[in-house]
């Protein structure tokens, strides 16, 4: 499976900060928000990735990711010149994709779970169709909005529905087989101007290849895309981090137990980071795995 990481926009529910900076690389807590949605793919056994961005912010982006080498991934980047809808990362993507299924996230969207690595392995696996994943939220007026039948069946989707028929939002992370190129191709933009990710999501629903997975009690996901929001979740992973002792999103961590990078590998990029409490936590993570320093 591909992954795609979208990072554009023009970040304007941030405005003024993101008039200089990329709402992705503004800081949730101690790592870059980029760092979240990227460590998703990462659990989910994706290791080709492709992050789209603005012209503007994709030289950031590149010196803060790199190729992904150093994290067992190959990590490319495609521009998005002005942000015309979600679906079109999949004609972006298009080379990127290739032949295969893809998994796109959204770059400002914070996802945590004791589970979450077992409900992406799970639907990874074969996946025919798309797989959604709902959430329950206060305003679903703000969402897209997922409505199941009595045996949790998909039957509707709604984009930001004044009269909501469910308080189910569907999360920015999707799951898709390669038919979503074409079915985005296809498409027409919406009275904003923009192909709209739920347009496909009703291709997918229509034809009997769509399908929603609960995430529910015990799981948090956040869309740090405002002032408010970014706070939040900043505040979220800071409790957890200090009371559990580890950390959310820790990319070299991930990399490590995921096989991707060895602990030697993983306490230098460490050491790199030092004396900053990130880079001296990945530095005793690698210890853990049995790396013993000099």
């Amino acid at each position: 499976m591909k992954g795609i990481v979208l990072a554009g926009g023009h970040g304007t529910r941030l405005y003024p900060v993101t008039l200089a900076v990329s709402k992705q690389l503004l800081p949730v807590n101690d790592k870059p928000m980029i760092y979240y949605p990227l460590s998703v793919l990462m659990l989910a056994g994706v290791r080709e990735i492709l992050v789209i961005s603005t012209p503007a912010d994709l030289p950031n982006l590149q010196r803060l990711l790199r190729d992904g080498s150093h994290l067992g991934l190959d990590i490319s980047y495609a521009r998005q010149d002005e942000p015309h809808g979600l679906a079109e990362a999949f004609i972006i993507g298009a080379g990127h994709i290739g032949d295969d299924p893809v998994a796109m996230v959204l770059g400002d969207n914070v996802f945590h779970g004791n589970a979450f690595y077992d409900i992406l392995q799970r639907n990874v696996a074969d996946v025919d169709g798309c797989v959604l994943f709902g959430y329950p939220v206060s305003d679903p007026h703000r969402y897209g909005i997922a409505e199941t039948d009595a045996e949790g069946r998909l039957i509707s989707l709604e984009e930001k529905p004044a009269e909501p028929r469910s308080n189910r939002a569907i999360v920015g992370l999707y799951l898709y087989d390669n038919n979503v190129v074409d079915i985005a191709k296809n498409i027409s933009p919406s009275a904003r101007g923009e192909l709209e990710i739920t347009d496909v999501n009703r291709v997918y629903l229509e034809r009997g290849k769509a399908r929603l997975v609960d995430l529910g009690r015990g799981f948090a996901w956040m869309d740090a895309g405002t002032p408010e929001s970014m706070l939040q979740a900043s505040q979220y992973v800071q409790t957890l981090e200090q009371r559990q002792g580890v950390r959310i999103a820790c990319v070299e961590e991930i990399a490590l137990r995921m096989g991707y990078i060895d602990a030697a590998a993983c306490h230098r990029l460490g050491s790199q980071l030092a004396p900053s409490g990130y880079g001296t936590y990945v530095c005793a993570v690698a210890e853990e795995f049995g790396h013993r320093p000099g």
